[in-house]
């Protein structure tokens, strides 16, 4: 039997990783022991692995796809193929930043002013890169943890560290002075495995069950039926992803409509659905929304 080898991420994308497989159909569960997750399809060889390494192993065709940040594919200079964008939570933004930090009352204003200064991050590589484009010559040290602390205690002038709304810096007493890259969880792929035609189809399988799991995060149904008489003004208060879909009802002058929506909303537009002349209305929940 042929499988597709999958790396998932290891660290902080784990559990809203395999919390996606779940809602896109499939159970997986990972041993605190055990590198080798189970997942319930028998074409899927799934591992572990920190995100900062996956996308060697995909390069390398040790892996025939996986899941990790499009700025640690940069870091490794892979040549890999990114198959789709996965944005885990609507309330999050879509990108996260790699920003150039230093202490609130430091007098480094701008990249240029780290000539012959010494930058602590994860992200050296890109880091260089950034440095050489602006023509700055500084020292970039490989940071495993608590780089924030670092230049808080003195230890380095800055930190190139990874933010999406910049409050934990600030907390840190940090100001940003400059955005080196911005990144996305990608899925990606091996180039040889995708001109493998089993294993192309079932990547774009993977991909669209999970983008629609995604889709479907924080989206409810919702079911009415509604006189005729009292259509256009319930069609005026539904807020919904399209167009909805108007059916009759075997009732003469009766329609049933149903629509997606935001389940935030829910709260408010039943009220105004009710008072609108909706009956019958159902809230249902969604696993998945496919386009």
């Amino acid at each position: 039997m042929k499988k597709l080898k999958l790396g998932l991420p290891k660290g902080s994308l784990q559990d809203a990783t395999i919390k996606v497989f779940e809602r896109a159909g499939f159970r997986v569960y990972v041993s605190e022991r055990s590198y080798f997750p189970y997942i319930d399809d028998e074409e899927i060889d799934p591992v572990l692995l920190r995100a900062q390494e996956m996308a060697r192993y995909v390069e390398d065709g040790v892996l025939d796809c996986g899941i990790t940040g499009a700025d640690w594919t940069l870091e490794n200079d892979s040549k890999v193929t990114s198959l789709a964008d996965l944005v885990y939570a609507k309330q999050s933004s879509v990108k996260v930043r790699w920003v150039l930090a230093v202490p609130e009352d430091s007098n480094i204003k701008s990249v240029k002013d780290l000539e012959g200064k010494r930058i602590a991050t994860e992200l050296v590589n890109v880091t260089k890169k950034y440095l050489k484009k602006n023509k700055v010559k500084a020292e970039v040290e490989f940071s495993w943890g608590a780089t924030e602390a670092k230049v808080a205690a003195g230890l380095v002038d800055a930190v190139v560290e990874l933010t999406e709304t910049g409050s934990s810096l600030r907390a840190n007493k940090l100001r940003i002075v400059a955005t080196i890259c911005e990144s996305t969880t990608q899925f990606i792929a091996n180039k040889t495995a995708l001109h493998d035609a089993w294993k192309k189809n079932k990547m774009e399988q993977l991909v669209m069950l999970l983008k629609g799991a995604i889709e479907a995060n924080g989206m409810v149904g919702l079911k009415l039926n509604v006189q005729d008489k009292n259509l256009d003004q319930v069609l005026k208060r539904l807020s919904s992803l399209q167009n909805p879909t108007i059916s009759p009802l075997s009732q003469s002058g009766w329609h049933a409509v149903e629509t997606v929506i935001r389940e935030e909303k829910v709260r408010t537009i039943i009220p105004l659905l009710k008072q609108a002349g909706a009956q019958g209305i159902i809230e249902y929940s969604l696993n998945k929304i496919i386009y």
